[in-house]
């Protein structure tokens, strides 16, 4: 049976700032989905990660249907009125256009999306992260499914020693979406030397080289490059297939103990460590740090198991504490160097702005004349 998994997030209103959505506001999001799609959606579950409400859904529609598009991005406005109704901060906020135009992409949502025939079982992650960009998954995606240190299985397992191909996007490109595809391990020096730039190139989808069939997407869309400005962090989802041919589910999780820098956290202006929170945690910290969260499901004629909180675990309670150790380190640092990111990666203008001013006061000193201040040479 081939099954459609479609994920679709946004922000569209907060309490007491970007912390997390109202219960009446989530209520409002599920509600409209449950009674609008009847008959076009197999089966949904919803989440809230830091700000933001995702939208999981399963159908039969194939990637970028617009009904589907359209049944997210209507619930999200739904929320939006439950949002100002109760005065929540930034709502609708997510929200770039006044009405649909077929698809959610460069109006503001998050989505990614993967069809695929379903297998006997099929278990999959489903990761929501907040206070970060798409370039959030590219390390822990390098590593899950090229790294014997962190994925085991390319030694051990037949099914995956063969490795699998990186769909990397370069999401400072302006007309269109400008990829490239990379083998590993052949080319696993290549596709570091991209995904190392977290700002500029982001995995958008893996695929499995010993059977072809998808086994990861990102929502990779730079939404400032998309309005043609700098609208902020774009809070990326993933969907991640495991077992059999490919990594297993502690694999593709062992990455995130790492607790990685990545680009977010207070105004999307900092860099911060990638906290991995339980489903439906919000944010307190400097705005962050930035948060990912990771449900495991088994879907099944399109229908979903329970969901497993993946990160509700002691150990992850260890690693929590030293993204929190890791967090208050470089917040010490401030403004100063790699604490706060480059100017074209600010998402507020003030600093920016500044500098401008600032630029029309610097001035170019005279150098002196060739000789002036040599010594006379003795007569």
């Amino acid at each position: 049976m081939k099954t459609t998994l479609s994920v679709i997030k946004a922000d569209v209103g907060s309490i007491g700032g970007h912390v997390r959505p109202s219960a009446k506001l989530k209520d409002a999001v599920e509600h409209y989905v449950r009674d609008h799609g009847r008959g076009l959606v197999m089966d949904t579950y919803f989440a809230s990660t830091g700000d933001d409400i995702a939208i999981l859904m399963s159908h039969q529609h194939g990637v970028d249907n617009p009904k589907i598009h359209e049944l997210a991005w209507n619930a999200f406005m739904a929320g939006t009125a439950v949002a100002k109704e109760q005065g929540l901060y930034g709502a609708g906020q997510d929200l770039l256009k006044d009405a649909f135009s077929g698809n959610v992409r460069g109006m503001g949502p998050a989505s990614c999306e993967m069809e695929f025939e379903e297998r006997t079982s099929e278990p999959f992650l489903f990761f929501a992260a907040d206070k970060t960009d798409p370039g959030a998954y590219n390390l822990p995606l390098y590593l899950g499914f090229a790294d014997p240190m962190h994925c085991a299985g390319l030694l051990l397992s037949p099914a995956i020693a063969k490795g699998y191909s990186f769909t990397i996007m370069d999401v400072s490109y302006t007309e269109g979406d400008r990829t490239i595809e990379l083998k590993a391990p052949e080319e696993l020096y290549d596709i570091a030397c991209l995904l190392r730039d977290n700002e500029r190139f982001v995995v958008e989808s893996v695929h499995s080289r010993a059977t072809g069939e998808i086994a990861a997407v990102v929502s990779t869309s730079r939404l400032h490059n998309i309005a043609g400005k700098y609208t902020g962090k774009d809070d990326p989802v993933a969907l991640v297939r495991a077992q059999g041919s490919f990594p297993a589910t502690g694999e593709i999780l062992s990455p995130y103990r790492l607790a990685h820098y990545v680009a977010g956290t207070m105004r999307g202006s900092h860099n911060g460590p990638l906290m991995p929170v339980k489903l439906n945690s919000g944010v307190s910290f400097f705005d962050g740090p930035p948060v990912v969260s990771c449900g495991g499901f088994c879907v099944h004629h399109g229908k979903f198991t329970e969901v497993v909180d993946l990160f509700d675990h002691p150990f992850w309670d260890w690693v929590r504490n030293n993204a929190a150790r890791k967090a208050a380190e470089i917040r010490m640092q401030g403004f100063s160097g790699p604490a706060m990111l480059p100017y074209s990666e600010l998402e507020y203008g003030g600093v920016v702005e500044k500098m401008g001013q600032l630029d029309k006061r610097f001035t170019v000193r005279k150098q002196p004349a060739a000789g002036n201040g040599r010594k006379k040479k003795a007569a």
